[in-house]
């Protein structure tokens, strides 16, 4: 594969990586790995935890195992090429290879913000509405709903992938990221960009004020709800439910609203690489405990499970 700089087309990208301190290449490889063994574990452990008790069988956990799935595919998309680049050194990423990260990294991503909402929706409806709750969030409308996320993820991503790569590249092939994402490969054209960014700018806005949106209505409907509560034991277990959603959701929105709304003029590789670590590295990782590992009946599912596998294997 030829690298090529200065020329009318590029076969393949140099990614600069996290680091170009040699020291470094190796503790950092290795908390990358315990990093992404922790995210594994945790999201594809709470999928089948869920899967296996028929109690977690509702809406709620439907998008919590969604929600799981998801971070454990885009953090895959990502992480094991970083923890290779630190490992050998070789940073080299064909130019397909590339497209294929941004296009599965950009739809989850995206399939992640909205199952976000779809989330606080469903506990605006358990809490404000528990009467009609059974009746509103049916399988079918649960289904559908993260049939729409992962529509609206592959439809955004094939536009941004689409017109990223239709691009001329003939400056440099050093993409300044640890990954390709999208900025970072716009960059490196001699083409006009300007439609790219506006496309950027349009669908990045779309996705966080609608998902916003949805999130702090529900939210606010919610607050005001616990408030209405008698049970002080109630009110202090749904704030605590809330609490650590709206930790995550603004820890995620705000890596995405630093990377993506921003003027091109404002930005910073190297701050952007630093918010980027955080949305596709520590997010994935943290979503189980914030979501799921806080709350009591996973926790007793998990307890239960644990049990099941002593007495199997004391058989």
């Amino acid at each position: 594969m030829a690298l090529m700089e200065n020329s009318t087309e590029v076969d393949g990208f140099r990614l600069l990586g996290l680091t170009g301190i040699p020291e470094l290449q190796v503790p950092l490889f290795i908390m990358f790995t315990l990093i992404y063994l922790i995210t594994v574990l945790g999201n594809l452990g709470m999928v089948t935890l869920i899967l296996l008790d028929s109690r977690l069988h509702t809406p709620m956990y439907f998008f919590l195992s969604n929600l799981s799935l998801v971070d454990c595919v885009y953090s895959l998309a990502v992480t094991p090429k970083v923890m290779a680049g630190l490992l050998t050194g070789d940073q080299v990423i064909s130019y397909r290879g590339c497209a294929a990260q941004m296009f599965f990294f950009v739809a989850f991503a995206s399939v992640d913000c909205f199952l976000l909402a779809a989330m606080a929706y469903d506990r605006y409806v358990a809490v404000c509405k528990p009467l009609r709750y059974t009746t509103t969030m049916t399988a079918s409308v649960c289904a559908h709903m993260v049939l729409g996320c992962y529509a609206w993820g592959v439809v955004e991503s094939a536009i941004h992938t689409g017109l990223a790569f239709s691009l001329t590249f003939c400056q440099t092939n050093v993409v300044h990221h640890f990954f390709c994402d999208i900025l970072p490969i716009l960059a490196l054209s001699c083409s006009a960009i300007y439609v790219n960014e506006v496309v950027l700018f349009i669908l990045a806005a779309f996705n966080v004020s609608l998902a916003l949106v949805v999130i702090l209505t529900s939210y606010l409907f919610v607050l005001i709800a616990i408030l209405r509560m008698h049970s002080a034991e109630g009110r202090k277990k749904a704030f605590s439910t809330c609490a650590s959603h709206l930790t995550a959701v603004s820890i995620f929105y705000g890596t995405v609203i630093f990377m993506y709304l921003q003027p091109s003029s404002t930005h910073s590789m190297d701050n952007d690489q630093m918010a980027s670590v955080f949305y596709t590295v520590i997010v994935p990782m943290l979503n189980p405990i914030v979501y799921s590992l806080r709350n009591g009946e996973v926790n007793n599912a998990l307890k239960k499970a644990v049990e099941k596998s002593k007495t199997l294997l004391s058989t």
